[in-house]
């Protein structure tokens, strides 16, 4: 009988095989098929319905278009040597006392008594206690951090946990990735081509009219607001007056802000705030996200931290740091032990000094950078506060121009940040400073005739 039922299962198995070769359908030729058979071309595909939203996107993400245009240029002109005002990748190596730490939580891997495998998702201890106590001077408690790989990634985690029944608003232009998790989470309709804006997303527009911060009277409500300041793109700074309005507009439309401080520690003037909670009542209504990406060269390294108050809750009254806790704690794993070594060290006084330094030699290739454009006779906004310096084309096209500097210089088109970046350019401080002396040379060769 064992022997009987080894040999049944192969001789089914036959019997199938041998089934599925009986005369069908045939094509046009007369050629057998299967009624159930596809096209050659379409067995190299798999049956799974691809996401609806992110069909929604329009191109691809901006930064890696830009990245591809200028190696599609290259490519046509190898000899081109092109300076990148591109991208807000920093360009110095990290400093001393910083690299000290990263080194020295290498070191704790190799040795037994030190190593440390998985932490905590929301972050090692004495970070977050660091974080709390040195960067917002105990306006916010350490469990009220959560540290993680990046601000950019804690958007999307912050998404995830609002789900997609939101309705988000976005100052116009503003980072990409605010509008385009929204798409993807499926808040959005579909993008209308002649206003280049999707629907059902609140656009705030931000101009030089308006002093680049939304009329919140004329702004419908939102459940959602990203709010970035220093802004990118822009370089705008909201003040202390204009940052308690949007607060007190926050607390009493029943919005959450999402506060991208990023930028933080290139601001100088005194009357604009590093951290939204030094607003009162920010703590009912805002979140923050932050990085050390651009204060200490950590954007190949990775740490960010979002920070979420106990008094934060959802309309069922249910804290929001709860749920974003569990989000981290399914979706991630927590930053790596190395990093949050380095960052430790970021926030020795020794590491702040290092930080200060690091933003006043990009602070002073913004500075270059603007003066090079007021020299020309354009309208420049920004590079005041922020490393950008967003330059006014008066009605010409921001693509136009792009394409039209970018045998010499890589900048940004306006339009590439929403349909209210039309008609800027935006330039990056973070080239290295001979590389802002060169292009700004060169912008002065190739824009002069314009003017």
């Amino acid at each position: 009988m064992a022997l009987l039922s080894h040999l049944a299962t192969p001789l089914l198995l036959c019997a199938s095989a041998a089934a599925a070769f009986v005369p069908g359908p045939t094509d046009a030729k007369g050629t057998a098929r299967s009624a159930h058979a596809r096209p050659l071309d379409q067995l190299r595909m798999s049956t799974v319905k691809r996401n609806a939203n992110i069909a929604k996107l329009q191109a691809g993400y901006l930064f890696p278009e830009i990245g591809r245009r200028r190696v599609a240029f290259l490519e046509k002109n190898p000899d081109a040597k092109i300076i990148s005002l591109g991208i807000g990748d920093t360009t110095q190596p990290v400093p001393t006392h910083i690299l000290s730490g990263l080194a020295k939580g290498v070191a704790n891997l190799g040795d037994k008594k030190t190593y440390s495998g998985y932490g905590a998702e929301q972050g090692q201890g004495p970070l977050r206690e660091k974080i709390a106590k040195t960067l917002y001077e105990g306006r916010i408690q350490a469990d009220e951090v959560f540290v993680s790989d990046g601000s950019k990634c804690d958007i999307g985690r912050l998404q995830m946990m609002f789900g997609n029944e939101v309705l988000s608003a976005v100052q116009d232009p503003s980072y990409p990735v605010y509008v385009d998790t929204s798409v993807i989470m499926g808040q959005t309709g579909a993008m209308n081509l002649e206003m280049k804006q999707y629907a059902n997303i609140v656009y705030m527009p931000c101009n030089p009219e308006n002093g680049f911060f939304p009329e919140l009277d004329k702004t419908p409500r939102a459940d959602v607001v990203y709010f970035c300041s220093p802004n990118n793109p822009t370089g705008a700074a909201a003040t202390r007056e204009q940052l308690t309005q949007l607060v007190e507009w926050a607390n009493k439309q029943g919005s959450i802000i999402v506060f991208d401080a990023a930028y933080a520690p290139f601001i100088r003037s005194d009357d604009v705030p590093k951290s939204i909670f030094e607003i009162e009542g920010a703590r009912t209504c805002a979140i923050e996200v932050n990085s050390f990406s651009k204060y200490a060269g950590f954007t190949g390294v990775r740490l960010g931290w979002t920070v979420i108050p106990k008094d934060l809750k959802f309309a069922d009254g249910s804290p929001v740091a709860a749920d974003f806790n569990r989000i981290m704690t399914t979706a991630f794993n927590g930053a790596s032990n190395i990093v949050q070594a380095g960052a430790m060290a970021c926030l020795d006084p020794e590491g702040l000094a290092e930080i200060d330094t690091l933003i006043d030699y990009y602070m002073e290739n913004a500075s270059i950078l603007r003066k090079a454009m007021l020299d020309l006779g354009f309208k420049v906004h920004g590079g005041t506060d922020a490393p950008y310096v967003f330059v006014d084309l008066e009605g010409r096209s921001s693509w136009e121009m792009f394409s039209k500097l970018l045998e010499e210089v890589v900048t940004i088109p306006g339009a590439g940040f929403g349909p209210g970046g039309e008609g800027f350019l935006r330039l990056s401080a973070f080239a290295p400073r001979e590389s802002c002396i060169e292009a700004c040379e060169r912008l002065r060769t190739a824009l002069a005739p314009v003017k």
